[in-house]
């Protein structure tokens, strides 16, 4: 018969337990809800800046810059909150701020924040990011670190060792990242989804307060003496040195910065697909709860192995001027971007210091993540006229590898073999195609900058065991993609906000063609077939005489030309400004442009029609959905929509609210032609659904063009809409006129757009 007083300690034993996994479940739910709401407010507020921004890849990047940013001083709040306040009086400090951010919800575009000024527009939407979420963002990313450091002192078992929790932080961030377009926003919409997060935080500030009241109860107790305190608790007795501290940063600074540079370079040169940016940050996050634990998911052998495959295959790809499809394009960049994330994580997670400094190594380890993301978003767009950050990036990757920067216990000789592998390497780049082209020496169909990748990758794999020189021979390849002729480093490019525009010669001579980032934006013949040069002004690819847009404006210039009436026209969007050949004597014109970049390119020698046809155009700067909406009520008689970020539609010209803003700048008989040629959605499903919910009717054809002849002719599909059906009804004898669909998707508004269905309705086609 068990006595009383072996019942105590057994009672007091299970109690124990049962606290213990109580503690443990709370401030893991809590991690977990933290992150979750910290990475929904991030596309959340992006989506709701896109009517005043568009849809360039750089919104994003700026973006997650200021996401960056914000995280740096939520860390360093936590790391001073930690160091400077006493443990028992923590909570109520960061309680105290959680308050306070509530003045700052629901989250909404705020007032004075309307409209940016036109042409690079970086530091604008950093200040109206700061300005609009800035105080509740750095609140939430601050309780990353500070629930480590008060589970550190929570009396757990698991309390000496507390980074399994960022694991669990990651992975609410990946499940809020991915939801967010297929089930928060579809679900809720922009304007509901801010009162569902507003509730969130409500309820993670309940959480926090129950965290940190476990943490004073165990101080308690300890007080008490009737636990022992966590010896994570005492103070430091050794800080870390700078050589750790600069490691720390260095190892989240490059996997940072490749992650805007990767988003930036799949955007801009392999496909622009709407949401891209999703995979490469899911991706990301996915490589802290691989790694960032005790006993990685994957061996440290089979990870540098990958890692180095994998980022030499994508140099090498990126080295070749034979454009190969986007799937294998993509696919050799995820591979090295993972790997690559990968081992930079891991080798961050071995470099911890123990829960006694863990705020700092947050802070730190932020500061690298600030910084790659400067380097990335605002650097390197004016550094480089090209995304040569992307293959710079995967090749500092190799720095990142066990012992690669150990370069203080580095032998003469080991130095002497950098020194020449330095030297050989430059006389390669340098001497290399030259020698190819005298003695016709090519290893294969990829050119001779691809060979000569293909030698640094060689060596590279050949000094396996010496990770300072395997570096080295990554930059060369760098430099082989950036210096010579490559998929990255081709034609005449410019870059601006909004992306790079390439003006390049077709294979053949006879176009100069602009394109900004996969797709075409017009092209011009400068040369016949002969090989002479000409002074040709007809437009050409989607805009040839015979395609929808050409065959639109026509018909309307001959209607007004009867009627008497001298017409008013506008396009949106000024690509190399093909339409401008297609004006009649006494009409206007005006065209709107977001970036002056491609004003520039309109106007350079490389294109004519503006000089030739239009020489005094009106150009308004600004997003168009700003600028167009000063014009007159009712004043055109046609205008055209064709605002393209390379293959991706900026959403917020398709919305309802854009639609009923195009209706009234329309004359009773006028028409709207929006080019809705798209590679990835359907957009006719799109405008058919949204059309019938406008407060005014309006009349829909669509127009379709299925020519192929190179760059003198390209396919496109347009919708022609307008408020009087007759007027619709004369564009039927058009070749490839009829009715639009009946859609299967919902509307898309400024509140809610959805990507999947017009994704999914694209992809039944073929």
């Amino acid at each position: 018969m068990t006595t009383p007083t072996e019942i105590e300690p057994i009672a007091r034993g299970g109690a124990t337990a049962h606290r213990a996994w109580g503690t443990l479940g709370i401030f893991t739910a809590t991690t977990f809800l933290s992150a979750f709401l910290l990475f929904l407010i991030q596309p959340m507020f992006a989506k709701m800046v896109l009517p005043l921004l568009g849809g360039a890849p750089s919104v994003w990047a700026v973006a997650l810059l200021f996401f960056q940013g914000a995280l740096l001083v939520g860390y360093g709040y936590a790391h001073l909150l930690v160091r400077h306040v006493p443990a028992a009086s923590t909570g109520f400090v960061h309680l105290a701020l959680s308050a306070f951010a509530f003045l700052f919800l629901p989250i909404a575009i705020p007032a004075g924040w309307s409209e940016p000024p036109p042409g690079d527009a970086y530091l604008w939407q950093l200040g109206l990011f700061a300005v609009a979420i800035g105080i509740p963002f750095a609140a939430v990313s601050a309780n990353a670190p500070l629930l480590q450091a008060w589970f550190s002192r929570a009396g757990h078992k698991a309390s000496a060792d507390p980074y399994f929790l960022y694991a669990a932080s990651n992975l609410g961030s990946l499940i809020a990242l991915l939801g967010y377009p297929f089930i928060f926003e579809p679900v809720f919409g922009l304007k509901a989804l801010a009162i569902v997060w507003t509730a969130g935080f409500a309820a993670l500030v309940v959480a926090l307060g129950l965290c940190f009241l476990r943490v004073r109860a165990v101080a308690a107790e300890a007080e008490n003496g009737a636990d022992a305190a966590s010896p994570a608790s005492a103070p430091s007795l050794h800080a870390p040195t700078w050589n750790a501290r600069v490691g720390w940063v260095g190892l989240a600074f490059v996997p940072s910065a490749l992650l805007t540079a990767f988003t930036n370079h799949i955007a801009t040169d392999v496909a622009s697909a709407p949401l891209v940016w999703v995979v490469p940050l899911a991706l990301y996050l996915l490589t802290f709860v691989i790694v960032f634990r005790e006993r990685a998911l994957i061996s440290r052998p089979v990870l540098l192995t990958a890692h180095a495959v994998a980022v030499l295959l994508a140099l090498l790809q990126l080295s070749q001027t034979e454009k190969e499809t986007w799937f294998y394009a993509a696919g050799y960049g995820i591979a090295a971007f993972v790997a690559s994330t990968l081992v930079a994580h891991r080798t961050l997670y071995e470099a911890r210091p123990d829960a006694r400094n863990l705020t700092e190594f947050y802070m730190w380890m932020s500061v690298g993540g600030v910084l790659g993301g400067i380097f990335a978003a605002l650097l390197a767009p004016r550094i480089f006229s090209e995304v040569f950050e992307y293959p710079l990036l995967l090749a500092l990757t190799f720095a990142c590898r066990p012992g690669a920067m150990d370069l203080m216990s580095r032998s003469r000789a080991s130095w002497a073999g950098m020194i020449a592998l330095v030297v050989g390497g430059w006389a390669l780049i340098t001497w290399g195609p030259t020698l190819a082209f005298d003695y016709d020496l090519h290893l294969g169909r990829w050119g001779t900058t691809t060979d000569i990748a293909a030698i640094f990758a060689l060596v590279a794999l050949a000094l396996w065991y010496f990770p300072p020189h395997m570096l080295v021979a990554a930059l060369g390849m760098y430099l082989t993609v950036v210096l010579l002729p490559s998929g990255v480093h081709r034609g005449d490019a410019q870059r601006s906000y909004f992306g790079v525009y390439r003006v390049i010669q077709s294979m053949d001579g006879e176009f100069n063609v602009l394109q900004h980032g996969t797709t075409l934006h017009g092209a011009q013949r400068i040369r016949d077939a002969e090989g002479n040069s000409v002074a040709d002004v007809t437009p050409a690819t989607y805009y040839h005489p015979e395609s929808p847009m050409a065959s639109a404006i026509r018909l309307t210039s001959m209607i007004n030309q009867h009627e008497g009436v001298k017409g008013k026209f506008g396009v949106i969007g000024l690509g190399a400004g093909s339409l401008a050949c297609y004006s009649a004597p006494g009409e206007t014109w005006r065209f709107f442009e977001i970036d002056p970049v491609v004003v520039q390119i309109a106007k350079s020698r490389n294109f004519t029609f503006l000089s030739n046809c239009q020489p005094n155009a009106e150009v308004v700067l600004g997003d168009a959905r700003l600028t167009f909406a000063r014009e007159e009520d009712e004043s055109f008689d046609l205008f055209v929509v064709d605002a393209f970020s390379s293959d991706a539609i900026p959403v917020h010209m398709m919305t309802a609210e854009a639609l009923t803003l195009y209706a009234s700048k329309l004359k009773k008989r006028g028409v709207a032609v929006l080019h809705i040629s798209n590679r990835y959605l359907d957009l006719e499903e799109v405008l058919a659904a949204t059309l019938p919910t406008l407060d005014v009717e309006l009349h829909a054809l669509v127009i379709e063009d299925f020519v192929d002849d190179g760059y003198i002719k390209t396919g496109s599909t347009v919708v022609l809409i307008g408020k009087d059906k007759a007027t619709i009804e004369r564009f039927r004898h058009v070749e490839g006129s009829r009715d639009i669909v009946r859609p299967t998707v919902r509307p898309w508004t400024d509140d809610f757009s959805d990507i999947l269905g017009p994704f999914m309705a694209q992809y039944r086609k073929y």
